[in-house]
């Protein structure tokens, strides 16, 4: 269902934007959390660790095809916003035509250069070709991802949270059936679990444009409205490259974590594999109001609703610090229990490393909360260089304590890593959203509203 997020009270239509789509990312986390554990319990420790140390590579890739889904999106909601329909299609043309380019570079170069990059991250001879097995498949149904995230932002843009939610929850079912099917039936090891991945997400992607198709009329070409514009792709580029790149960078920090971490070995591997899918889960909640204000800013940017911007992003700052308490509280008294689910309950090293790792990052979740909510803000007004230099500053602040402090400190550097780098960016993030506040600010009227915002591009 479509929904105009530029009427009503503000912090009722992010909740209910929220929510359905919180289930989705909680169950795209969860089949995510699916291939470990039963990765984990039904392969072995090394296995575990093989998969875990491809999460900081995976983000590196399918992270920047996400970020440039993201921005492609920024405009349709900002030209949504507006009421014009007619330009929202035809960016949406554009954003196909850069999805299709983008897949067939990055898919190329990240297939090509998957095992040098293992090797570069020193990942240990005896996981390296179970790590290979698993991203490889990753990487070659890049296609598939891009085409969901793609349908499933085009939904968002229009305000629809729930379409995109009601798809994932089938491919998750399916996901945790091919796991069972491929690892314990035909015993095709850390493949079977990429597999079973990449053939859910494809199953979603199809129902999702089907859907479209049959449902949003909205949505349907008119005449001339799918040509290919080098000024619209150029446009869409100038906000999804930085996206992508502000993963991509991101990601960057995260690997020098990831191979200092693999000098620590196996056990450590396996425990901060373990720690990192489940504060995937207990941080989702955070991410989504992000995503979600990214939809809410552009579109009452396209409205020209200075006021209703101001006083959403207010609402959820507060909405975002609260769930940060109850995040911490949940990670505190549950994460040891939880580690049962990846390993058995002998290895009491893992979990002992997973539960102090996780323990240290929930003390800074009050600052990811609000480095989801600004950056994401941020990009939905059409800021999107600004939240890569955020990126960069995370990606400094990881490289510092991988290169400089994990060799002499050990697992307690890895542990403060990434809190390290949450401050450092959400620092630079709060600072440039301060200030571009203020200047949108200063264009408007008595009533709150954008005096010179004629083009949502502005």
């Amino acid at each position: 269902m479509v929904k105009e997020m530029t009427h009503g009270k503000p912090l009722s239509l992010i909740l209910g934007f929220c929510l359905p789509m919180l289930v989705g990312n909680l169950f795209q986390q969860f089949y995510s959390m699916v291939d470990a554990v039963i990765v984990g319990k039904f392969i072995d420790v090394d296995a575990l660790a093989a998969v875990g140390s491809t999460g900081s590579v995976s983000f590196l890739i399918v992270g920047f095809t996400t970020g440039i889904t993201s921005g492609s999106c920024i405009l349709p909601a900002q030209f949504f916003g507006a009421g014009n329909y007619s330009e929202m299609r035809k960016y949406i043309a554009n954003a196909m035509y850069l999805c299709v380019i983008t897949t067939v570079v990055v898919t190329t170069l990240a297939v090509s250069l998957c095992y040098p990059i293992l090797q570069a991250m020193q990942t240990p001879p005896d996981v390296i070709d179970l790590a290979y097995d698993y991203i490889i498949v990753i990487f070659g149904g890049i296609c598939v991802t891009m085409a969901y995230n793609l349908m499933a932002g085009i939904l968002r843009a229009m305000g629809d949270s729930r379409t995109p939610l009601y798809f994932l929850i089938v491919a998750s079912i399916i996901n945790i059936g091919l796991d069972l099917l491929f690892i314990i039936v035909f015993n095709m090891g850390v493949a079977g679990a990429g597999w079973a991945t990449i053939i859910s997400q494809g199953f979603s992607a199809l129902l999702c444009f089907i859907y479209m198709r049959r449902s949003y009329p909205i949505l349907r070409f008119e005449k001339g409205e799918m040509s290919f514009s080098k000024e619209r792709i150029l446009s869409l580029t100038k906000l999804g490259v930085p996206m992508g790149l502000q993963f991509s960078i991101t990601a960057i920090g995260s690997i020098l974590l990831q191979s200092a971490v693999n000098g620590l070995g196996k056990v450590t591997m396996a425990a901060v594999t373990a720690a990192g899918k489940m504060q995937m889960i207990v941080v989702a909640p955070m991410e989504t109001l992000g995503i979600t204000m990214a939809t809410y800013a552009g579109q009452n940017l396209g409205a020209g609703s200075f006021r209703r911007i101001n006083k959403g992003m207010n609402r959820a700052f507060t909405v975002g610090l609260i769930y940060s308490a109850a995040a911490f509280l949940l990670v505190w008294f549950l994460s040891g229990p939880l580690c049962l689910l990846f390993v058995n309950a002998e290895e009491t090293e893992v979990i002992d490393q997973a539960v102090y790792f996780i323990r240290i990052n929930a003390f800074f979740y009050p600052v990811l909360a609000l480095l989801f909510i600004s950056r994401n803000s941020l990009q939905g007004l059409g800021y999107s260089f600004l939240p890569m230099l955020a990126g960069a500053c995370e990606l400094a602040a990881r490289a510092v304590v991988a290169l400089c402090f994990v060799s002499y400190f050990g697992f307690n550097a890895a542990c403060f890593a990434s809190p390290i780098a949450w401050v450092a960016a959400t620092v630079l993030l709060m600072t440039v959203y301060t200030v571009k506040m203020h200047g949108l600010k200063m264009k408007c009227d008595e009533n709150g509203m954008l005096i010179s915002n004629t083009d949502p591009k502005h």
